[in-house]
């Protein structure tokens, strides 16, 4: 009898405007999710092993990029509470990269704000 795994798959359909506000503000290599387990463990470790771990865990589904939500993303878990709170953690993140794509359509270029403000 096999092991039982739990499988998140998770993909984002973006619209062309959406696409170049990811390509013009170099959003892609921004990490949306990162199973805390994992990130935890970096401070503690030298510089390299910090890299090795990180392009391991992004290989295992552990670390995930825009570009990853983009093109299509696998999430497994070794049961149904770490696939609850990943899921949780993720949709947090897509939340979150929503409200960036809503403020790069806001966005004109620059934006003073005085202080103390005048009220």
């Amino acid at each position: 009898m096999g092991a039982i795994s739990f499988v998140l798959n998770l993909r984002s359909k973006l619209s062309d405007q959406e696409a170049e506000y990811v390509r013009k503000y170099k959003l892609g290599k921004d990490i949306l999710y990162e199973k805390a387990s994992v990130m935890d463990k970096l401070p503690k470790l030298g510089p390299v092993q910090r890299l090795f771990s990180v392009f391991a865990a992004k290989a295992k589904g552990h670390i995930f990029t825009v570009n990853d939500l983009v093109k299509g993303r696998t999430v497994e878990c070794k049961d149904i509470i770490e696939m609850i709170e990943a899921e949780e953690q993720i949709k947090k993140a897509a939340q979150s990269f929503h409200n960036v794509l809503q403020t790069c359509q806001q966005f004109g270029g620059e934006e003073v704000i005085k202080y103390p403000r005048d009220e």
